[in-house]
């Protein structure tokens, strides 16, 4: 059986394009293969954070988890920094990696423009991000197109290490999904929706009211034509909604092109938001039902022991090839 690994920061909210883009193909994952899905709290603090709503975020994130659908008796769940081995293999694996290979990172160079002041751990986290899915042995990575790069680095990483101290890693392999991997803004289609952008009206968070959903869809950016179309490159504003509809109401881009040929953009958003609202519906209300319990926080627990116990052996197995003294 195949071993997949994903996370997802918990910083700031979960958007439309989190859940599509990741979170449901994880529930349908789950099913398949052995799955680890991690809330990746050490990667949140490469850039300030607010410690109070740092662990709010980590809580929430963990309840949208298993709001979406996640069956932690099928799946791991657990956050990050409940596993010590992460970061230790993370510091090992950064005396692996090449300065230059990190500096190449496109992610990087990007968030950094943006920054007044860049840490350490921002222009590393690709390391951490390679320790997080070698510790587990992992076969398969879900990615975005824009975390492919990072995934290229963790075989690059494994594969040096391999041949300096001999097998040890499995090389991962990405999964990238043909619909749906990449959201787009709302307000800026050529730009992925991201749940840090300073418009609200970008992004559909999975929490919002119905009426603000109805709001965000109804003022998105299309074109100045009237065509439901799927063109991304002519017509991406119309193409991300027609994405968006496709992946909540599980039917093809065909037949929803069909359905609004002739009628326009207004139709047609009109019912997106509609659709849009009941896919959340359900998650919201199970969500609710968890923050109000402290079923979270056992999950967690005992996700973190189950996740310990599969990431020991391979961190003891580096420590031993790198010649390291190991406590007897």
């Amino acid at each position: 059986m195949e071993r997949v690994l994903s996370g997802i920061q918990p910083s700031g909210v979960v958007t439309i394009g989190n859940y599509l883009g990741a979170m449901k193909q994880f529930v349908a994952l789950q099913h398949e293969a052995e799955c680890l899905f991690c809330v990746v709290d050490l990667h949140a603090v490469t850039v300030p954070q607010d410690p109070e709503a740092l662990r709010q975020n980590t809580r929430s994130l963990a309840a949208l988890y298993l709001a979406v659908g996640i069956d932690p008796g099928k799946a791991v769940l657990f956050v990050q920094s409940h596993v010590p081995a992460h970061a230790e293999l993370g510091w090992l694996l950064q005396c692996i990696a090449h300065y230059g290979e990190l500096g190449r990172m496109t992610q990087f160079k990007d968030k950094s423009e943006q920054k007044d002041v860049v840490t350490a751990g921002l222009f590393t986290y690709p390391v951490l991000m390679a320790a997080d899915i070698l510790l587990y042995q992992a076969t398969l990575v879900p990615v975005g197109e824009d975390q492919k790069q990072h995934l290229e680095l963790t075989r690059d990483i494994a594969e040096r290490f391999n041949s300096r101290f001999g097998e040890t890693f499995k090389l991962p392999e990405p999964m990238i999904p043909k619909i749906g991997g990449r959201i787009m803004s709302l307000q800026q289609p050529e730009k992925k929706m991201s749940k840090s952008d300073a418009n609200p009206n970008a992004y559909i968070s999975l929490l919002d009211d119905p009426d603000v959903i109805r709001k965000k869809i109804s003022r998105a950016v299309t074109d100045s034509g009237r065509e439901v179309r799927y063109d991304p490159e002519q017509k991406p504003g119309v193409s991300n909604l027609l994405t968006i509809y496709a992946l909540c109401a599980n039917r093809s881009l065909a037949e929803i092109e069909a359905q609004y040929a002739d009628k326009g953009y207004g139709p047609f958003k009109n019912d997106l938001a509609e659709v849009v609202i009941e896919t959340l519906r359900p998650i919201q209300t199970r969500y609710r039902e968890l923050m109000a319990s402290d079923e979270v926080e056992r999950v967690l627990r005992d996700g973190a022991e189950r996740a310990a116990a599969l990431a020991a052996p391979t961190l003891a197995e580096v420590k031993r090839r790198m010649g390291f003294l190991l406590p007897q």
